[in-house]
């Protein structure tokens, strides 16, 4: 099981700008989303992300380059996975529930919590506007790939169903996946492998460590 422990940046919060944020996570390790999970599905995309918390926030960079992109979904709790899509699921102090976010190359976010796939809950679009987000998009210098990135800053208050003031000393439990569904090669990464029949990134019992 992977484990990640995100660094405490004191100076960053909620009222911290996205390019505040980009700037502090890049002086940060790199992660690399790159496990195939299911052999029908072996394109891979290199895709890494960083991670930090804030005093009252939690705060990811995304990096992804690939073949093609997708970028249909503009509506709140649209089907963002079946764009160029990154996501991070997870859980806190042993929670049976988990929260689902899902954030396509433009920004379009899908947020959701519940126990397992079939048992989920939108939430509201109050407390998905407050979660700060930029994409941009590129061609790769000398190549025919396309490069994306996503800032991405989660306020406590977004983790309706936790009651979260401060992140010390949390445990929490999570994956970090990339998913294309509708994509010419779809592809289904993860960061913490899994171990199921076909893709399916809805099993908390292959969620890694993310130690607050």
């Amino acid at each position: 099981m992977k484990e990640i422990r995100p660094p405490l940046l004191k100076e960053l919060s909620i009222d911290s700008s996205l390019k505040q944020i980009a700037g502090a996570l890049g002086k940060l390790e790199t992660h690399k989303i790159d496990h195939v999970s299911w052999p029908a599905y072996p394109y891979k995309p290199p895709v890494s992300f960083e991670m930090a918390r804030g005093r009252d926030c939690i705060m990811l960079h995304y990096f992804v380059n690939e073949a093609n992109i997708r970028a249909v979904n503009t509506e709140n709790n649209s089907s963002v996975w079946e764009d160029s899509c990154v996501e991070l699921f997870i859980s806190f102090n042993d929670q049976a529930g988990y929260y689902n976010f899902e954030i396509n190359c433009i920004g379009t976010v899908l947020a959701a919590f519940g126990k397992d796939r079939n048992h989920r809950e939108f939430l509201p679009d109050g407390i998905i506007n407050s979660i700060k987000r930029y994409s941009s998009i590129h061609r790769v210098p000398g190549s025919q790939m396309i490069g994306w990135e996503v800032v991405i800053m989660f306020p406590l208050t977004v983790f309706i169903h936790d009651k979260i003031s401060k992140l010390d000393g949390v445990e929490a439990r999570g994956n970090f996946y990339k998913c294309g569904d509708k994509l010419p090669d779809p592809h289904f990464l993860c960061w913490n492998p899994i171990e199921s029949r076909g893709p399916d990134f809805h099993l908390p019992a292959f969620f890694g460590k993310i130690l607050f």
